[in-house]
This record gives C-alpha cells, sequence and structure tokens, in this order.
C-alpha cells in the first residue's frame, strides 16, 4: 500500500481512538446517572442525547458548526482566548465522531447499570464499603460486559463516521482525511483498487469489532 493509505489508515485510527475514550468516560456517567437516578425530565434528557442514532450526520455537522465553528459560540470563544480552531483539524474529526457515536454507548451502559441488582449494592454498603466502593467494586464490574460492548460499537461506528466529520473537518489528505473519506474520494477519482483495499480494511476491521461485542453481551445486542 502506498504511505499515504497508512497515513489515513493511522489517522483513523486514531480520532475512532479518541473518540471512543470519550465516549467510554462520557457513557459510562451519564448512563449512570440515567439508570440510576429520577429526576423530571430525565427521558426527555436520554431522547436528546440518542438523537444522534436518527438525525442525518450533515444535521449533526450543522450543530457542530454553530457550536465551535469560528462564528460558534464556543469556537469565537476558544479563538479569541486561547487561539485554538477546531474546524478543518483531526481534533474537529474527534469531537464529531465523538458526537455521532455517543447514543451506541450510552444506551449500552444504561441497559447494563439497570441490570445490576440493587441489593447486591446495598449488600456492599451493609459491609461498610462507600458510595464510590460500591460503584468501582460492585457496580461497574457488573454492568462492564455490556459497557464494553457499547465501546466496541462505538470504536466500530467511529472508524466509518462521514457526514458530519466532513463538514466539521474536511477532507485533508494527511490532517483530516479518514478511511471512509478516502473511500468516497479514491471512487469519485477512478482508484477502484485502492477503494477495494480500504472497503475491505474497514470491513474487516468492523466484522472483528461487531463479533467481539456480540459475545460479550449478545443478548442485550440482538434486541
Amino acid at each position: 500500500m502506498e504511505v499515504s493509505v497508512w497515513i489515513t489508515i493511522a489517522l483513523t485510527l486514531k480520532v475512532a481512538a479518541w473518540a471512543t475514550a470519550f465516549n467510554l468516560v462520557l457513557g459510562v456517567a451519564v448512563g449512570w446517572l440515567l439508570a440510576r437516578k429520577r429526576f423530571p425530565g430525565r427521558e426527555v434528557v436520554d431522547a436528546v442525547l440518542t438523537l444522534p442514532l436518527v438525525l442525518p450526520p450533515t444535521v449533526l455537522g450543522y450543530y457542530l458548526l454553530v457550536v465551535i465553528g469560528k462564528r460558534g459560540w464556543l469556537g469565537h470563544w476558544l479563538q479569541a482566548t486561547f487561539g485554538i480552531n477546531l474546524i478543518f483539524t483531526w481534533q474537529g474529526a474527534v469531537i464529531a465522531a465523538t458526537l455521532v457515536s455517543f447514543p451506541l454507548v450510552l444506551r449500552a451502559a444504561r441497559g447494563a447499570f439497570e441490570g445490576v441488582d440493587p441489593q447486591l449494592e446495598n449488600a456492599a454498603r451493609v459491609l461498610g464499603l462507600g458510595e464510590w466502593a460500591v460503584f468501582a467494586r460492585v457496580t461497574v464490574p457488573m454492568a462492564w460486559p455490556g459497557i464494553l460492548a457499547g465501546t466496541l460499537l462505538v470504536f466500530a461506528r467511529s472508524l466509518g463516521e462521514f457526514g458530519a466529520t466532513l463538514m466539521v473537518a474536511g477532507s485533508i489528505p494527511g490532517r483530516t482525511q479518514t478511511l471512509s473519506m478516502a473511500v468516497y474520494e479514491a471512487v469519485q477519482a477512478g482508484q477502484d483498487t485502492q477503494a477495494d483495499v480500504l472497503v475491505l480494511i474497514t470491513s474487516a476491521v468492523c466484522i472483528v469489532v461487531l463479533l467481539s461485542a456480540g459475545r460479550l453481551a449478545p443478548t442485550r445486542l440482538s434486541r
């Protein structure tokens, strides 16, 4: 393979890895909150956070431009205060992939936490464990297979993100061009051989991830 292809693969893996790491932390925190706490508007919050599953990626990309673009409220503040620009950068691609794939780990984490028997947590408290110890030593280990399954799906989804990433980060070879965008441009340029290689690599990785996720939580993922 050409050097540019390896650069594209490395960039895609980096973007997917960062998006997965962010979503793991956010998904566990928000999933636990929605599973364990009762508050007004809880289901509305869940619905809003699940929107990226059904909204067109271009709509999500537009929302991101409104927020982190140079004229966006956050993007303008970052540029004026710290000189940070997220548009047309790999960091922008990470933000786009994180937003698009977040519902996958959120729903998996919420379902996993709801499946943990509260009596086991109460028994740990009776034995003298504090709330953080109960969470770290009882709740998370029991919910971990479902959380990990959702995290693997996030990684696979981040590998193939296209629409929102294209609007926010563009397709700059060596800087923001990920596998999905490289495939699109290879097809447009008539480079069928390169497109075939990239498609096979992406498909193989996604199949391995999906098989792993299915082994971790076959019942939950089959619903």
